[in-house]
Order: C-alpha cells, then sequence, then structure tokens
C-alpha cells in the first residue's frame, strides 16, 4: 500500500531538487498559517509524483486552521492543507503502468496524464475497505489531515490507485480532456454530496430541502435538481448567498432563516412553501451545515417518516436534538463520512453535461498567494463561494 507523504515518513522517503521550488500552504498546531517551502518527495512503489495545478480550499481547511481540530481529527504539529485538488502526472515509482507522464513542455509541448485526486488512501486491509465501505477505515491516510500532507503545494506524491480510481477496465484512470482542472477539483465536494444522495435516495417529483448555501449546498441543490427532485428549497443565513443560489440553479426557492427563530418556526415556514398540506410536507433534507440549530430545524422540517441526511460537520456534541420527535414521527436521521466509489460517477456527470459547477468558483489565487485565498474563504462576509488556488507554471517531466 502507498503512503501519503507524513511526518514520520521523511525520514525514511527519499528527496530531490526539483527544477521549480515547492511553496505549500502549512497550518501549525498553533493556530496559525505560513508559506513555506516543502521537500519534493520521490514516488515509491506504486506512486506517483503530481504537479498539482488546481486545489480547492475546504471549510474543514479552515477548521483545521481557526479551531485545531475537526471532531477527533487534531492538528499536532506543522501539516500542509489541502485535498480537493487536479494535476498532472510528472514522475511515477515502480509498477505504475496505467499513468504515464509526458515530456518536457518546452520541448514538445506534451504533458502527463491529467489525474483527478481521490485524497483519501485506506488500509485496503480491515473489514470495512474489505465491505467496500473504505471511507469508513479507521487507519485511512487522508491528504490535509495531520500528519498526512495535503495539496496545497505544487509537487505531491500519492498513490496511483486513488488518482481518479479505475473501477473496472473499460474507465479511463484519466481526467477526460473536457474536464478542466478547476472541475477537477470540484470531483471532491461533489463526491461528498453524492455520498449524501445516494444515501437520501432522493424520488423523482418529489420535494427537497438543502440547509446551506456554501459550496457543499449549492452542490447538493444542483445535484438534487439533476436527480429530479422538486420542489426544492435552500435555506440560508446570508442573503448574498441565496440570491447566488437562485442564480446557479434557477428553479429552486429560497428561504432566510432568522437566526432569532426558534428551530420549530423556521421549519413551519419552509413547509408552507411546499403547500399546506401534511403531506406535502418534503420527504428528503439534505443538511449541509453541521449547524446544531440547522439539524434540529431539519428535524421539523422533514415529513413524518421522512429522511434527513446530515452531510455538514459540527461540533462533537449535539445537546437539543429532538429525540422523541424524530422518534415519534420515525424520521430516519443518517450521516456521511466522506465518500467511496464516487469518482467514476462524479466525472461522468462533469464531462457528459449533467452538472455544470463551473460558476461556483468565485475566487482564483496563485499557489504564491494560497494565504490570501485561505483567509478570504475563512470570512463569508466577504462573499467568496469557491476560492482555488492554482498553479500556472509549466509542467516539467523530469
Amino acid at each position: 500500500m502507498g503512503s501519503l507523504e507524513a511526518a514520520a515518513d521523511s525520514t525514511t522517503r527519499g528527496t530531490f531538487k526539483a527544477p521549480l521550488p515547492n511553496p505549500s500552504l502549512q497550518v501549525t498546531a498553533e493556530h496559525t498559517l505560513k508559506l513555506v517551502e516543502a521537500p519534493v518527495y520521490l514516488p515509491g512503489p506504486a506512486e506517483v509524483l503530481v504537479h498539482i495545478k488546481t486545489t480547492g480550499i475546504c471549510g474543514s481547511d479552515v477548521h483545521f486552521w481557526k479551531r485545531g481540530r475537526i471532531g477527533s481529527l487534531t492538528v499536532e504539529g506543522d501539516c500542509i492543507l489541502g485535498h480537493e485538488a487536479a494535476g498532472v502526472v510528472v514522475k511515477c515509482g515502480e509498477g505504475v503502468t496505467d499513468l504515464k507522464p509526458g515530456e518536457n513542455l518546452t520541448q514538445t509541448g506534451a504533458i502527463g496524464d491529467r489525474v483527478a485526486v481521490e485524497p483519501g488512501v485506506p488500509c485496503g486491509k480491515c473489514f470495512l475497505c474489505l465491505d467496500g465501505r473504505y471511507n469508513l477505515c479507521k487507519d485511512v491516510q487522508f491528504a490535509g489531515v495531520y500528519p498526512y500532507d495535503g495539496t496545497l503545494q505544487r509537487y505531491k506524491v500519492h498513490p496511483a490507485t486513488w488518482l481518479h480510481k479505475r473501477i473496472n477496465p473499460t474507465f479511463s484512470p484519466r481526467l477526460p480532456d473536457n474536464v478542466s482542472f478547476a472541475e477537477g477539483a470540484l470531483l471532491e465536494p461533489l463526491s461528498v454530496v453524492l455520498q449524501g444522495l445516494r444515501i437520501a435516495q432522493l424520488n423523482l417529483g418529489r420535494g427537497a430541502v438543502v440547509c446551506g448555501a456554501g459550496p457543499i449546498g449549492l452542490i447538493a441543490l444542483a445535484a438534487a435538481r439533476a436527480s429530479g427532485a422538486h420542489p426544492l428549497v435552500i435555506t440560508d443565513v446570508e442573503p448574498k448567498r441565496l440570491e447566488f443560489a437562485r442564480q446557479f440553479v434557477s428553479s429552486c426557492l429560497t428561504y432566510r432563516v432568522d437566526p432569532a427563530q426558534g428551530p420549530e418556526e423556521v421549519a413551519a415556514e419552509i413547509r408552507r412553501l411546499f403547500g399546506t398540506r401534511e403531506y406535502e410536507a418534503p420527504p428528503t433534507v439534505l443538511e449541509c451545515t453541521g449547524a446544531e440549530s440547522s439539524i434540529c430545524t431539519a428535524a421539523f422540517t422533514v415529513r413524518r417518516g421522512g429522511t434527513i441526511v446530515v452531510i455538514g460537520t459540527g461540533k462533537p456534541t449535539i445537546n437539543n436534538l429532538p429525540f422523541m420527535h424524530l422518534s415519534l414521527a420515525e424520521i430516519e436521521l443518517k450521516f456521511i463520512n466522506r465518500y467511496n466509489d464516487t469518482w467514476p460517477a462524479g466525472i461522468a456527470c462533469l464531462s457528459g453535461g449533467l452538472l455544470d459547477l463551473k460558476g461556483l468558483v468565485s475566487h482564483v489565487f496563485p499557489l504564491e498567494r494560497a494565504l490570501e485565498g485561505l483567509v478570504l474563504a475563512s470570512d463569508p462576509g466577504q462573499g467568496s463561494i469557491k476560492v482555488h488556488i492554482v498553479d500556472d507554471r509549466e509542467t516539467i517531466t523530469f
């Protein structure tokens, strides 16, 4: 099994001087950020060195910076952030045959295979991995989660298996030519949504609510529309994001949440958007914020016998969940942890035109300004939707 370049591996993994510097955005245990030069590692057996062309900033990157943790995942030392990424193969380790580096751009114009990065590397041996539920592997090595360095750097070693994972022999591991690096980086948040929709089992012509108009919520809204769910309502506290949602998915309804109102009051108003009769209440709620108040609102919004899928991440504990309401109404409250077997479906959605997510990218920063991009993404009041960090330097195979 190939590993990510963990701090524990740095003393044994070979390094070399690449033709270009390797700036990286790192978080520290003291909740600070720094943009520093990182070593470039040699790919080992079954591994590939990738020139990362685009990385999206995720809310988890902000959490690791601001709070130093997400649940039991804690920042205990310096760690390169980033996990929503796509790039170009520049060097292959022993045994890699289905991915190829290109030749020097300055000589031939050819570049290596374009790939999307699936950031989690499971153990491949536990009962969950063997059952196909590798997203639940306790020993997963996930890019950008301490101590495993992420993709906010120019050069990144990653196992070939998890570079746009090939599910069957007829499915190419390469990113299709009509899918840009920006779209390739959006495959990771799209995968989160696909995992949620798989569990939610949306139905054609049945209503759904999406809580939260951040990137995950907006992708969930677009994917729910593509699945045939109707009518659709998306909620948020920020009016600018709701306006963006109306432009992004023109047939949706929006509801601005007043934080001063209680969950039952908010839920009653959301329900009225679907109609006044009990059976018209939405059978599905996709909760994309992880906020306690929003989860409680979802509990009172969904119809009796309906399903809530919590896609967002939040506090370690929730104290005010309306347990008996959920119980008496036989409401299914479900959760997801990342994704499994979603990259082929995600690429098919983008390359086939089923989803167009390019409009989500509101801000683009060069790699050398990655810190500035993360600071912007951390402040919802600045109006960003999805911030991308890009590296336009030419790709050189070596």
